[in-house]
């Protein structure tokens, strides 16, 4: 009988050491806390990736088939424009009016993206 306590209390004191030792451990290593920016550019570039498709026409430093991601947050930032009236189809184009028909077809797009993560993809995008 003295046997069995001896083996359950030796039992109970190793596996509360090891919780002890895995919580220390833990905190040897703590997430890395991110800003509410970090987050909301890090969503922006998680749309404009994914389900935005904005990538399939603009590359960060490149024209492809629209201006590159640097060269609209430019001139927005130069005229003060408002890209989220634009991608809401409310504002008339102000970087490359000869685009205008090809963007057209992605108001569809942009117009259905949530508020939240359409700011988001503003954000992300004037960060160029």
């Amino acid at each position: 009988m003295r046997k069995k306590i001896a083996l359950v209390v030796m039992t109970t004191i190793l596996i509360s050491c090891g919780k002890t030792e895995e919580k220390k451990q833990e905190s040897l290593y703590p997430e890395k806390v991110i800003s509410a920016e970090e987050k909301q550019l890090a969503l922006g570039k998680e749309v404009f990736n994914g389900k935005g498709m904005c990538y399939s026409c603009h590359l960060p430093e490149k024209k492809v088939i629209g201006p590159s991601i640097k060269e609209i947050a430019q001139i927005y930032r130069d005229r003060n424009g408002d890209m989220k009236a634009f991608l809401l189809e409310k504002a008339e184009p102000i970087v490359d009016p000869s685009q205008y028909a090809t963007m057209k077809t992605n108001f569809n797009i942009t117009k259905n993206i949530p508020e939240e993560e359409l700011e988001a993809v503003i954000a992300y995008m004037m960060s160029f």
